[in-house]
């Protein structure tokens, strides 16, 4: 667990350096997965929105089942060989490769090069998932029992305020509304070709770049506590232990119970960061700027309730906490579903009405507390529940549980828009897989199996 023989500045330095990371990757999930690549992805790459939102479902869930296929296998291996910096490192590589190429995703592109395109933000985000694998992996060695959801909810707002800097940046200096000059009204800087859309495009080196600058303190403050474990031989000792720890999960219930709840509820989470952004393009026919406001709402209200919901989950546990950002979560897509530019809540309104933009705008705070704070807890939850011995594998499990399913969400969604020709009663499956991983929450101890505590 911690290392008590750190002093406390050596710890404090160790805890901002893995807050560092969540500050480093964030522009993925907020930038490119959601609030600007995703929705121009689909509305200026793609044939058309439809067709986008099906393509880049697929290859969601595609990316989905390669970290599902591999993470426990890896995982099981950092714990045998005590090198999860290297392996973060090699993870590193893939996200800035994949995010770097993104600038090729030209308006209007051939066929071939929307595959290059979407294999390249797969690559980027399997490294991401890989990466944050390892890290979530280091939480338990940063402080006490108590401290974990604390030292979690902090880490998840400050990340959120990471995209939200990274997020503003973009929209007043690169990314260029229809009109061709940024949110502050200016052309796009560096001299970027506004009608070729490079201001937007450069969402991809830009997060290449944020990532490379900022994860450095952790690679300098984040040390490895010492291990016994050899890397001769960590590779088969890896395999061994992880076929054992699954023969016995059927037993541990506590552990069982959450990893399938976790995989429901967690795969619905990433449907909503998914198609959100996109949603708001193709049903309420909003601009990148406008998608971009909307972020920013969402990161800002999403950072103060990660550390809020930080506070509660050291008080008063993770379970409490992620069962209230379920019901959250569950009210919001109600909503989503339920509006489009013609109707609030299925009640007509008048045409041009701002009513619709202005309950997504709330929609879209309150999907930065349920999101943020559900993924906060839920990692605390997965320390509580996981061997302290295995806690990579645990966490290679837990991504497993994660990606497994992956699929579902995207491919759900996209066979929905496909069957109703409608981008806004595609995302109705989510409410389902949010119900089902609440219902699997009962069977999960708070505390975690008895032995582990």
């Amino acid at each position: 667990m911690a290392d008590i023989s750190m002093t406390e500045t050596s710890k404090t330095r160790r805890i901002w350096g893995w807050w560092m990371f969540d500050w480093a990757n964030q522009p993925y999930n907020i930038l490119l997965l959601t609030f600007i690549f995703a929705p121009y992805f689909t509305s200026f790459v793609a044939p058309d929105p439809v067709t986008g939102q099906a393509m880049w479902g697929w290859m969601l869930a595609i990316s989905g089942v390669l970290t599902a296929l591999f993470a426990p296998i890896l995982g099981a291996i950092a714990d045998n060989s005590g090198r999860k910096r290297q392996w973060i490192l090699l993870w590193s590589a893939l996200y800035v490769a994949g995010s770097a190429a993104l600038w090729w995703a030209v308006p209007d592109a051939d066929t071939t090069t929307i595959i290059l395109i979407l294999v390249a933000f797969a690559i980027g985000m399997v490294g991401l998932e890989y990466g944050i694998v390892f890290t979530n992996a280091i939480l338990p060695t940063l402080g006490k029992r108590s401290e974990w959801g604390r030292i979690s909810g902090t880490g998840w707002a400050l990340g959120y305020i990471g995209g939200l800097v990274s997020l503003v940046i973009m929209l007043a200096l690169l990314a260029e509304g229809d009109d061709g000059v940024t949110l502050i009204g200016i052309e796009p800087v560096l001299g970027l070709d506004a009608d070729a859309r490079e201001g937007t495009r450069a969402v991809g080196p830009f997060s290449a770049l944020w990532y490379i600058v900022f994860v450095i303190p952790f690679f300098l403050w984040v040390k490895e506590p010492p291990t016994p474990q050899r890397a001769r031989g960590a590779v088969k000792r890896g395999l061994r232990e992880l076929k054992n720890t699954l023969r016995a999960l059927p037993g541990r219930r506590s552990l069982f119970a959450y990893l399938g709840s976790s995989m429901i509820y967690r795969d619905a989470l990433n449907g909503i960061y998914a198609f959100g952004g996109i949603y708001a393009a193709g049903v309420l026919g909003w601009s990148i700027i406008q998608i971009g406001v909307f972020g920013i709402l969402a990161a800002a209200v999403g950072a103060v309730a990660c550390w809020i919901s930080g506070k509660l989950d050291s008080r008063f546990g993770p379970k409490p906490v992620i069962i209230a950002m379920i019901l959250l979560l569950i009210g919001v897509c109600s909503i989503i579903i339920s509006t489009d530019r013609t109707m609030v809540l299925f009640i007509p309104v008048e045409a041009g009405s701002t009513l619709p933009d202005i309950v997504f705008y709330i929609c879209g705070a309150l999907i930065g507390v349920g999101g943020g704070s559900l993924q906060a807890a839920s990692r605390t939850m997965m320390v509580r529940q996981a061997d302290p011995e295995r806690m990579t594998e645990g966490f290679g499990l837990y991504a497993l549980s994660g990606k497994v399913l992956s699929f579902l969400a995207p491919a759900l969604i996209a066979l929905a828009t496909m069957i109703t020709e409608s981008q806004r009663l595609g995302v109705t499956p989510l409410i389902g897989l949010f119900a089902l991983g609440l219902v699997l929450l009962y069977w999960v101890k708070a505390e975690g199996e008895p032995e582990f505590r």
